[in-house]
């Protein structure tokens, strides 16, 4: 009997280590390709954000809230909340919106599609820091 509960006891044992050395197999993705990946997405993040706080800064953009009545600290303080599709959506938004008062857009046309663009980004802001 003292033999078999060694036999049974070395066996448990076994069993219970195994998977954990199963576990150190190689993954499919590297823990360095995983890192870049994550660095990656960390800087796009910043580089929106960043897109959006720079358009927020226009002076077209302030004065278009402010005849509005939207506050921009309250979007500028929401800016770091964003995440995910959120974000990306705003700062395409903002970088449309940026390019157009870039490219001198004078036009009724473009310029009613700007105001309509700034308020937009600002009231999605809003919105979602609420």
């Amino acid at each position: 009997m003292h033999v078999f509960r060694r036999i049974l006891g070395t066996t448990l044992a076994l069993l219970l280590c195994a998977p954990a050395a199963w576990a150190q197999q190689t993954h499919v993705i590297s823990a360095s390709a995983l890192d870049q990946a994550v660095q990656q997405r960390v800087g796009q993040d910043q580089a929106d954000r960043d897109a959006i706080r720079n358009f927020l800064h226009r002076s077209e953009v302030k004065e278009v809230a402010s005849k509005a009545g939207l506050s921009l600290q309250k979007a500028e303080a929401a800016v770091s909340t964003l995440q995910g599709d959120d974000l990306r959506r705003i700062a395409a938004q903002a970088r449309t919106a940026d390019q157009q008062f870039a490219g001198g857009a004078t036009t009724i046309v473009i310029t009613t599609t700007t105001i309509i663009i700034i308020l937009l980004v600002v009231l999605l802001i809003v919105v979602i820091a609420k």
